[in-house]
């Protein structure tokens, strides 16, 4: 896809949120069940279902997604058609691109060993191996864009607010 074909895919989307600011605003969901034994939750994806279990760190025997891995998927899902989407409009040959997702969290909280310990992952770092020929400034303004606007990125950098309730019978 070239600059000019993006550009004509959103035109309509974009002339909507002009005129209807409110329009915008789009609901994003998943769901899950316990359908499968032990300490699991299995998600319903896209791609099938996947089974998350406890991480090795927490008792887990690693034969079960991490649910900590799957949101690094989805950060590199989110990053990835951002930065595509980016390079793109700046007219961008990155050639063959490989990205990974590094993150680190304290077992400890999870396990409610210690309040003082946070629950969640640490900084991530989001690495972009590029193959193309593309000159240092315009790679660093790519980054920029990126995280500026993944909305999964954004969400990890100022987190929304999570309510855990019950559904009415």
């Amino acid at each position: 896809m070239d600059r000019e074909s993006i550009r004509a895919l959103q035109a309509p989307v974009r002339d909507r949120y002009k005129a209807d600011p409110a329009s915008a605003w789009t609901p994003v969901g998943a769901r899950a069940d316990f359908a499968d034994d032990g300490i699991t939750c299995t998600v319903a994806t896209a791609a099938g279902p996947v089974r998350a279990g406890l991480h090795p760190a927490t008792g887990g025997d690693g034969s079960d997604v991490c649910s900590g891995d799957m949101l690094m998927e989805a950060l590199l899902a989110c990053a990835g058609v951002t930065m595509r989407s980016v390079a793109t409009a700046m007219q961008l040959d990155l050639g063959d691109v490989q990205l990974s997702a590094q993150s680190h969290f304290d077992a400890r909280g999870t396990l409610g060993m210690d309040r003082s310990v946070d629950v969640g992952v640490g900084p991530v770092t989001v690495t972009a191996t590029v193959t193309g020929d593309v000159d240092d400034v315009a790679l660093e303004r790519l980054a920029r864009s990126t995280e500026r606007y993944c909305v999964v990125g954004q969400s990890l950098r100022e987190p929304a607010t999570v309510v855990v309730r019950r559904a009415a019978r």
